[in-house]
């Protein structure tokens, strides 16, 4: 029986090989072919003892992976190569060193840079996934294809995950989000992003991904309809002017819908731009531009625009290499429908980022946006000096922001983030410049340093060799490269003023008859409640610490024992927490329960959130505070879960009849009479709530209030909450995270 079962398995693995060759993306060499077989051969070989999770032979993992390189990614037989053995190094006996020898040093080079990175010791202090993302973005540098393999490996991991434990799902889900599916938008990989976008959403917020799921099933002919209604109409047109073209409707993703419904407070129902349609035309290079604009002219005659939502990335295409023009019409039914208008040259680069670019680029001098974009990098990943963490959410800002364009005094244009200031700017020109930015002129005229770019401003900077950085700076600035060389010269001030204070701090103690050995700086350290002796060594050196702070050091110092009683009373729970109104909770019986074995802990509910009884939380073992709880869908929740997996804990509320918990509400509607008064009446009607604070307002018509109640759990509080909804003239309530 096993027979039959090995020569059945051995059949549908050769089926899946020619699939392989057959849906590259490239045009495949005999060489290439050879390449490829022997790579896929040795991985047979190497993997032939392991299955997965599922229970089917491993190999089918690196295949599937080979197979989104070689058609989504595009990449060629050298990466299809690598990703048939990027878990060969890893799993087996076959080293870095005997792929070089059978196959080349470029084989070679992918897949030791593909091996995953050896767990090192956890160190509470040090997020080593961080660190392990940290390395896996060097990457980069070394070569762009190591990434774009990984990529391909996540993706597949995440379309496989069903048969893991539900906390390796969270935390591989969260990690994707986090960090992979911004890599993929970055890349211009459209279509992997989008796959591991929900993907990562069916995994961490399950319900709501299956309730998008079905919602869009049920609405699914209507909207085919609707693009039916639309492309008819277009067509016409379009066939008399003699363009040859494809229109497609595309969906939008579950991810953008529930992202769209977090950030607008709205429901599915009213979340209007669900889906999108697609002009892909032909074009010679040269009529491109041209036939894209004739198409706008088309659409247009027939769906009123919407002007402030015109994209038009074809003159200004975006550093991923992304070009089309978005056009927003007000389509049928009074409903905003996005047309996308492409050409199949643009269409490929959309959808395969890279790959195609390089494609089409045919020995182009001129850099592409892409290249710009990792030789920007490269000044980031080579700093060493950023802690992990910092690194990891300075590196992802890049990579999700949207672009500005503008322009220099000579009329050259820039591309930049999003939110990036006149200094950024700076900055972006050269770091030197940047360094000695005395002031900044937008438009001709002089505006702050912190002055927000919009797309078209023209910009020129004053500099002056005198000028030096300040700390105020880096609240000044928003793009990883400036925040960098900032914080570089910074340390370097920071340091030559820390030597002068070193001495100088040595000479006040010697008068005051102290030893100066690593005892006593830390004790000063700790003293002054500062982190680091750097720190100390500064604030003498810039005289921030009077002699007379020195003496009382010293007097505290000569009563050691006194010292001693006073360290013990010192150590009593800190009143720190008051500043940052940590909410305390103690750990009554039947409240929050913790692990597989529902233990009962002390634990604080984190104040990012406020979660109420009922909510879906975990918890987060922090260094100094115990657990915190958070929400699933805290705002922080995937950052924690994906940095710090293994310090995540799972929790539930298990009988919440003991305590009260605060929410807060914010509600908008038409400023009606007597709506205040309603509201009060619906909110005190509710048994077991109460008001704690409440603020109205009214403008031009317009009702806007904030209450805070206090209630049991939450299923009381949606109760409340639909209540407040069927009262005359409200349009939203909204409960908020933040106090």
């Amino acid at each position: 029986m096993v027979e039959i079962d090995i020569e059945k398995e051995n059949k549908a693995i050769a089926q899946e090989y020619k699939e392989l060759l057959r849906i590259s993306y490239q045009t495949l060499s005999p060489d290439d072919k050879k390449l490829i077989r022997k790579a896929f051969d040795v991985a047979v070989d190497a993997h032939q003892d392991q299955r997965r999770k599922s229970g089917e032979a491993y190999i089918f993992h690196p295949i599937a992976v080979a197979k989104i390189v070689a058609s989504e990614i595009g990449l060629g037989a050298t990466s299809i190569a690598a990703a048939l053995m990027h878990d060969v190094v890893e799993d087996t006996d076959v080293t870095v060193e005997d792929i070089e020898k059978m196959f080349n040093p470029k084989v070679a080079q992918l897949v030791e840079g593909l091996t995953k990175i050896a767990q090192v010791q956890k160190d509470l202090n040090v997020s080593m996934q961080a660190e392990n993302f940290r390395k896996m973005l060097l990457t980069l540098n070394d070569d762009v294809r190591v990434i774009l393999i990984k990529l391909a490996d996540r993706l597949h991991n995440m379309q496989t995950m069903d048969s893991m434990v539900e906390h390796k799902q969270i935390k591989i889900a969260s990690e994707t989000l986090y960090i992979y599916a911004p890599l993929a938008h970055r890349l211009g990989l459209y279509n992997i992003k989008t796959k591991l976008e929900d993907l990562g959403l069916k995994y961490t917020e399950p319900a709501v991904y299956n309730e998008i799921v079905s919602k869009i099933k049920e609405t699914k002919e209507e909207q085919d309809a609707y693009i039916k209604d639309i492309s008819d109409v277009l067509k016409t047109s379009l066939d008399l002017e003699g363009v040859e073209y494809t229109i497609k409707g595309r969906p939008k993703s579950i991810y953008s819908i529930r992202r769209k419904m977090l950030a607008q407070g709205v429901s599915f129902d009213e979340v209007y731009d669900k889906f999108a349609l697609r002009i892909v035309y032909k074009s010679n290079p040269h009529d491109e531009k041209f036939l894209a604009w004739k198409i706008y002219s088309i659409v247009t005659d027939h769906y009123r625009p919407s002007p402030s939502r015109l994209r038009d990335w074809i003159s200004s295409p975006k550093s991923s290499g992304y070009e089309a023009l978005h056009i927003t019409v007000m389509g049928p039914k009074g409903r905003w429908v996005e047309i996308q208008v492409r050409s199949e040259r643009m269409d490929e680069i959309a959808e395969k980022g890279y790959a195609a670019h390089y494609k089409y680029k045919q020995g182009a001098t001129e850099e592409s946006g892409l290249d710009v974009w990792l030789n920007l990098l490269k000044e980031a990943l080579e700093n060493p000096e950023t802690n992990a963490v910092d690194f990891v959410e300075d590196f992802k800002m890049n990579l999700y922001s949207k672009e500005i364009f503008v322009f220099t005094p000579k009329g050259e244009i820039k591309s930049l983030p999003k939110g990036a200031t006149s200094l950024d700017f700076a900055f972006s020109i050269h770091s030197e410049i940047g360094v000695k930015t005395r002031g900044t002129r937008v438009n001709g005229r002089l505006v702050p340093l912190n002055t927000e770019l919009k797309s078209g401003d023209q910009i020129e900077i004053i500099t002056s060799t005198n000028q030096k950085p300040t700390l105020n700076w880096l609240d000044y600035v928003t793009t990883s490269r400036a925040k960098n060389k900032i914080k570089n010269v910074l340390n370097e001030n920071t340091k030559k003023i820390g030597e002068e204070g070193k001495e100088l701090l040595t000479r006040k103690l010697k008068h005051l008859k102290v030893t100066v050995n690593e005892q006593t700086i830390n004790e000063l350290v700790n003293f002054f409640k500062l982190k680091t002796s750097l720190d100390l060594f500064y604030r003498v050196g810039i005289g921030a610490i009077e002699n007379q702070q020195l003496k009382d050091y010293a007097a505290q110092k000569s009563n050691t024992l006194m010292n001693f009683f006073k360290n013990k009373i010192k150590r009593s729970p800190s009143t720190a927490d008051e500043d940052i109104h940590k909410q305390v909770i103690s750990s009554n019986y039947d409240m929050l329960v913790f692990g597989p074995e529902q233990d009962k802990l002390d634990y604080k509910l984190s104040t990012c959130c406020n979660p109420i009884p009922g909510d879906e939380v975990f918890g987060f073992v922090t260094i100094n505070e115990g657990i915190k709880v958070h929400k699933k869908d805290c705002p922080n929740a995937i950052s924690l879960q994906s940095n710090y997996a293994y310090r995540i804990i799972q929790a539930k509320w298990i009988d919440s009849s003991q305590q009260e918990f605060k929410a807060v509400l914010n509600i908008t509607g038409m400023d009606t009479l007597g709506l205040t008064n309603q509201l009060t009446k619906v909110i005190s009607n509710n048994m077991h709530v109460n008001i704690q604070s409440i603020s109205l307002s009214g403008d031009a018509g317009i009702f806007n209030g904030q209450v805070t109640v206090v209630v049991q759990n939450n299923v009381i509080l949606k109760k409340l909450i639909e209540n407040i909804k069927k009262i005359d003239g409200i349009d939203k309530v909204i409960r908020v995270n933040k106090n």
